[in-house]
């Protein structure tokens, strides 16, 4: 695979730096049941690295004396690391609000069954991935059966209360382009999405996410791959729009990778631009927090701030 890296370093883009920290997301390893094209953690069945419940233990401990009200879970698929049950149980009663950034065929997965309850009865935010309302579109990016799979566990989440009104269980779905473009209007999107997976599956959720395509690992490979590298930099760069600097999740945000080495966001995490430029471990923060903390800015940022902008939580301006 060719290192985009280098062609993202030599950036003009804006300076920013850090505002209130709130969110802290942990990337719970590289191990996943699915190889996405877009995948920018180059994820997969065949991935070994698993954050492990010593540096879990320490993230807890750096939310509490900092303060933070949310942990956000990413991986692979977060559920497949063993310590997960025990991480979400340990964040709930110190009292944090968990985002599960949910491939919902995992739920479905032999071994995997019982995560769906697990889930609603801890309340657990789930953020699940549906690329597309479409089968055909679905399967294309992410392997043939995972839309059918998806509906499936969507379906089991909204037996449970997820995603239905006042139940306290909130479902929000994840759109990534099929292509080298920005997303399409959210708000507009999620009004498609609902009407068909209404009317086709009966499927209920709270919201949509669209989410920009980063052009890093396995997505920037591919895009070398096919000559359209420059190209989709030129589209990123057009549409930057400098109100969406404001609102971008690494104002509020840490990334930690599954050893405890902290950074900008997960983005940055997957291009190996730790935090402050030098290698920092959780453990080093947790003895000292510097006051002023810029944030290591390259040409992928570009994605986050074009057109409506892009987050973890979706659009950051209409």
């Amino acid at each position: 695979m060719r290192d985009v890296k280098p062609l993202l370093l030599n950036s003009i883009f804006p300076k920013i730096h850090r505002g209130n920290l709130t969110t802290l997301q942990m990337n719970l390893g590289y191990l996943c049941n699915l190889s996405c094209t877009h995948c920018h953690v180059n994820a997969g069945p065949n991935r070994t690295e698993l954050m492990s419940r010593k540096t879990m233990q320490t993230a807890l401990q750096f939310a509490k004396k900092y303060k933070l009200t949310t942990l956000d879970l990413t991986g692979g698929s977060p559920e497949m690391n063993p310590d997960f049950c025990w991480l979400v149980k340990q964040a709930k009663q110190q009292g944090l609000h968990i985002l599960d950034r949910c491939n919902p065929t995992i739920l479905v997965e032999p071994g995997y069954e019982n995560t769906a309850k697990f889930l609603a009865e801890q309340k657990v935010e789930v953020i699940a991935s549906l690329p597309c309302y479409l089968e055909d579109n679905v399967d294309a990016q992410r392997g043939k059966g995972v839309f059918s799979a998806s509906i499936k566990a969507l379906k089991q989440l909204n037996d449970l209360g997820y995603g239905i009104s006042e139940s306290g269980l909130t479902l929000n779905l994840v759109f990534n382009p099929q292509d080298n473009n920005l997303p399409p209007s959210q708000l507009t999107l999620e009004d498609a999405y609902r009407k068909f997976l209404i009317e086709h599956f009966e499927l209920q959720f709270n919201h949509l996410f669209t989410i920009t395509n980063m052009p890093i690992q396995r997505f920037g490979a591919v895009l070398l791959a096919k000559g359209q590298f420059e190209e989709y930099m030129q589209v990123l760069k057009k549409a930057y729009k400098a109100d969406n600097l404001e609102q971008v999740m690494c104002k509020s945000l840490l990334s930690v990778d599954w050893q405890g080495y902290v950074y900008d966001c997960d983005f940055n995490q997957m291009l190996d631009l730790p935090l402050l430029n030098t290698p920092t471990h959780l453990t080093q923060l947790l003895e000292e927090m510097p006051d002023v903390m810029p944030i290591t800015v390259a040409d992928h940022c570009y994605g986050c701030t074009a057109g409506q902008g892009s987050s973890c939580t979706g659009m950051l301006t209409s």
